[in-house]
């Protein structure tokens, strides 16, 4: 077994990994077969190292050692140890074999990792190929994963695994394009929003759109003692899955992740009302078409008092759920929108006017374009407090600091500590960030078109018009000049 103690190191070999299955599924359904196989190796690994652990200290006493280990984080079956999979990767079941692993981890940590596995098979036929085309893949996968000894005390830092993790989903994220891109927001996206929204130790942290839950655990990485709660929800059932992993691997086994549609069937409820929050954080999809306008007038939480939003953009209905489950003391809201948020007229034009008339309106953050996977243009950050300490309104034009990428620019770390440390002044930036107050959002009819607040034309330089003039005509002095010379060449040669 190689010793592989970098992140980037581990990255390189498992993306390698990757190779098992290329050209033979899209990469949107291998990516959960390596996902879920790094889990199971790092599940496996974490154990072993806690029971080499006991054992030393227990001084072989089984009994002692096995109650123990059952008062750790999860317990691993037997025959649910990758070593014991490894082991039988030559048998003729082996994507049995796997499946039944699946199904232990499961019935052993029922109360973390019930029904994670539900969608994933390593048996099926129609998506991996018949028997010995199956078990060849599968063998070659167990054996790449067996390079890796992914055990704490082998790791050069703490979240290694959690952020390898969080490699690979961007990675496929990267390849699947927007299929990708609705379940993941850019690490450098995140933690902005996260050091924006600052949470704070104590604080309940939400994501009603978590997806594989990349921003709710940037955003809870920002309190030092990982005081914090977390929550989320998500609708596919695949990324719900890769959010309650991601949550483990990063050590917030305790994370509530709901499974089900936000807006037409909210899961997170108290006392059978929806649950507040004294941060709620959420990338929604852009503009999503069939929201639930149908069920949204007589939505039984009140969350559209403001006014429903139009049934083919359901941007207003996330943010309005978002205002909603924030908490009325300390509440904050943090959520990424396409431009057209901030200015479009008619139902968005009326909530949006209501959410800024009631001083919930923070500020407002434009970024670069083509930041996210699947879409070009660019998106905004948007932020609501329930304890403002003043009535107005912050704008930064963030825009043209950025790294361009072949595929996708990306938020360099200067560009974020720019933005963080223009927010936290709240003061006025020639050409780069405004402090409007509530009169002149008024005056612009509540219109946040960031290009209204923040002045960033810059004039053209005076053209001195003799000058170009004299320009031209030496110009065509030395072209005269050129002409005739080339006249002479071609007389010399008996050309003209």
């Amino acid at each position: 077994m190689a010793v592989f103690k970098t992140q980037a190191e581990i990255n390189n070999v498992i993306w390698q990994a990757c190779d098992t299955f290329r050209g033979v599924i899209d990469p949107s359904q291998y990516k959960d077969y390596i996902l879920v196989m790094l889990f199971v190796k790092y599940l496996s690994d974490l154990f072993k190292d806690k029971l080499a652990e006991y054992q030393d200290k227990y001084q072989g006493d089984e009994k002692r050692i096995e109650r123990t280990m059952s008062r750790e984080r999860f317990y691993l079956p037997p025959n649910a140890r990758f070593d014991y999979l490894y082991e039988h990767r030559n048998a003729p079941n082996i994507g049995e074999l796997i499946d039944e692993a699946l199904a232990q981890i499961e019935h052993s940590n029922k109360e973390k990792l019930q029904d994670v596995f539900r969608n994933i098979s390593f048996n099926n036929e129609s998506t991996l190929g018949e028997t010995k085309e199956r078990n060849d893949r599968l063998k070659h996968l167990l054996e790449d994963f067996a390079q890796l000894d992914l055990r704490p005390s082998h790791l050069e830092a703490r979240d290694v695994i959690g952020d390898c993790y969080e490699y690979l989903i961007g990675k496929f994220a990267a390849d699947s394009g927007k299929k990708g891109g609705e379940f993941y927001t850019p690490p450098e996206v995140s933690t902005l929003l996260a050091r924006i929204i600052a949470p704070k130790s104590g604080d309940t942290i939400c994501d009603p759109c978590c997806g594989s839950g990349s921003l709710l655990i940037r955003t809870a990485q920002e309190i030092k003692d990982r005081n914090t709660a977390l929550y989320g929800q998500e609708m596919n059932g695949g990324t719900w899955a890769l959010c309650r992993m991601n949550m483990f691997l990063h050590g917030f086994d305790n994370a509530t992740i709901a499974k089900g549609d936000t807006i037409r069937n909210p899961q997170l409820l108290k006392d059978d009302q929806l649950q507040r929050f004294n941060v709620v954080v959420a990338n929604p999809p852009f503009s999503l078409d069939k929201w639930g306008h149908e069920n949204a007038q007589g939505d039984r939480f009140g969350r559209f008092s403001a006014g429903v939003p139009p049934k083919s953009r359901g941007d207003y209905a996330f943010i309005q759920h978002m205002v909603t489950t924030m908490a009325q003391t300390d509440g904050r809201v943090g959520v990424v929108v396409p431009h057209g948020v901030l200015f479009r007229g008619a139902s968005e034009g009326k909530i949006r006017k209501a959410l800024i008339e009631q001083n919930l309106l923070e500020g407002v953050i434009g970024l670069p374009a083509n930041l996210f996977f699947g879409t070009g243009i660019p998106a905004a950050l948007v932020f609501f407090n329930r304890s403002k300490s003043d009535d107005k309104v912050f704008f930064i034009d963030a825009s043209n600091d950025y790294e361009d990428g072949k595929n996708q620019n990306r938020l360099r770390q200067e560009d974020i500590e720019k933005i963080v440390s223009t927010w936290q002044k709240r003061e006025n930036v020639e050409k780069y960030a405004y402090l409007a107050s509530l009169a002149e959002v008024k005056e612009n009819d509540f219109n946040l078109n960031i290009p209204l607040y923040v002045d960033t034309f810059e004039e053209e330089e005076e053209i001195d018009i003799k000058g170009v003039q004299e320009e031209i005509k030496a110009i065509e002095g030395e072209l005269l000049e050129v002409r005739g010379k080339m006249d002479a060449y071609l007389q010399e040669l008996g050309l003209i």
